[in-house]
């Protein structure tokens, strides 16, 4: 389970501090609405009764992901190239520039080379009160990234260039996180989510940009490489329940079970230790049901005394220095997609349906929940926030899932009932113990997949709106 759940509460957050000032419109962005090319994902449709799809309703999600080599080539570019092959990416050319960066973590202060790479205007489908950031990259020693985002609203305003997240799949160079503080009184970065503050105002956000700037060692010829960028922006009403959905799908995946809890005041440094790490936890199961694992090279640093070391792995390099948790949602995709040719993305899914197309097609799917003890039987604790990997479904519909919030490794392993699920993960408001309002995620969660799925696989997810 995830305490710091609470610190990405959005219903009745207070403005943050205000970020840095707008910065000067570029070409693309006094542009209409170019959206440049290559594929792009599709909304979420809204449901009618008991959760089926509705031609008719407004789109809820919009996904929108660069990852071609047309989309790389499209893009604004200040030191960075497009790389073909089977996976294209972006890397380092030459460099756009010099620049020192203090790490607020370890107060060292470093000279570094960048470049730059801004997509073009993305006008979403939805008008959105949310964006999420993710991003899939190579970060050998010696360098990292930051991913930016820039909106701008209904009434025509730009937000200022938020920062989204600096990352490295290692922690010698810099320490990754998130950023705290950025507001500019319309809108705020909560963690790993930009959120509008007043949703009921009517402002949304009518498109956006992304920027991500690769960092390398001065005088080396290291580069990241940037595999994918996009974000998911999301309408999600306010809701403390939904339709329940109709079961269609009766199949259970083998994924590898793992608890969080075997690792209770095991490396307290990283969100004091186990009780806290499903989102690792979870990760690191989707990560082995794909074939993939840490090498014994990399587990070396784990205690040999410790079973599961890989989970231990996950919790370091998920960990968030700033948030102070392993439950950055982008920075565990990102962690998925470190693993030799895996992709990772943050969205939100419409109805278990969606779930059930995934599950169809081989794919598991992680969701973020929250839930009094009493609203989702056999699970035996409540939470503000906690992360489980859906595996499959029973034949009469309800969630298998392996819930890393159990004893051991052989209870992880859990049936939860359908409608209790969807109720828990889908709405937006809730009641904590005390009858206080408290916010839901609204459908958030991770997909990992292979970089080349099968045709059944690559058309669920385009189904569900990744491409």
């Amino acid at each position: 389970m995830n305490r710091h759940a609470t610190r990405r509460t959005l219903l009745g957050a207070a403005a943050a501090a205000a970020g840095a000032g707008a910065l000067p419109l570029t070409s693309a962005e006094t542009a209409t609405a170019a959206t440049g090319t290559g594929a792009r994902g599709t909304g979420a449709r809204g449901t009618g009764a008991r959760g089926r799809r509705s031609p008719y309703a407004a789109p809820l999600v919009d996904n929108r992901f660069w990852t071609s080599y047309t989309d790389w080539r499209c893009g604004e570019r200040a030191g960075t190239r497009p790389v073909g092959g089977r996976r294209p990416g972006l890397v380092i050319a030459a460099p756009a520039g010099r620049t020192e960066y203090t790490d607020p973590h370890t107060g060292r202060t470093s000279a570094w080379e960048y470049a730059t790479w801004t997509s073009p205007v993305h006008r979403s489908s939805v008008p959105a009160t949310e964006a999420i950031a993710s991003w899939n990259a190579d970060t050998p020693a010696g360098t990292w990234i930051e991913t930016e985002l820039r909106g701008r609203y209904s009434d025509g305003a730009l937000t200022p260039w938020f920062t989204m997240g600096r990352w490295a799949a290692g922690d010698g160079d810099i320490r990754r996180t998130s950023t705290d503080g950025q507001s500019d009184g319309r809108a705020t970065v909560w963690t790993d989510t930009l959120a509008v503050d007043d949703p009921a105002s009517g402002l949304r956000l009518e498109s956006y940009r992304l920027r991500i700037r690769l960092f390398r060692t001065p005088g080396t010829r290291l580069t990241p490489t940037v595999r994918r960028l996009g974000a998911m922006a999301s309408d999600i009403p306010d809701r403390f329940g939904v339709p329940e959905s109709l079961p269609s799908v009766s199949r259970e995946l083998q994924v590898p079970r793992y608890s969080q809890n075997t690792h209770i005041g095991r490396y307290p440094e990283y969100d004091n230790g186990g009780e806290a790490w499903c989102s690792p936890t979870s990760s690191q199961m989707i990560i082995e049901y794909w074939g993939r694992r840490p090498t014994a090279e990399d587990l070396a640093w784990v205690n040999p005394e410790f079973d599961d070391p890989q989970v231990c792995h996950a919790a370091r390099f998920t960990y968030d220095y700033q948030y102070e948790g392993c439950g950055n949602w982008p920075f565990n995709a990102a962690y998925a997609a470190s693993y030799r040719d895996m992709s990772a993305v943050v969205t939100r899914l419409h109805t278990l349906s969606d779930v059930e197309t995934l599950i169809r097609a081989g794919i598991p799917v992680i969701t973020s929940q929250s839930f009094l003890e009493e609203e989702l039987t056999g699970a035996g604790y409540g939470t503000a926030g906690h992360l489980m990997t859906v595996i499959g479904f029973t034949k009469t519909g309800d969630v298998i899932a392996n819930d890393p919030a159990s004893p051991g490794n052989d209870a992880v392993r859990r049936v939860y009932r359908r409608a209790e699920w969807e109720q828990i993960w889908l709405r937006t408001k809730r009641y904590d113990a005390n009858g206080k309002v408290r916010s839901g995620t609204g459908g958030v969660c991770y997909v990992f997949w292979p970089a080349f799925p099968s045709p059944a696989q690559r058309h669920a997810l385009a189904t569900v709106g990744i491409r």
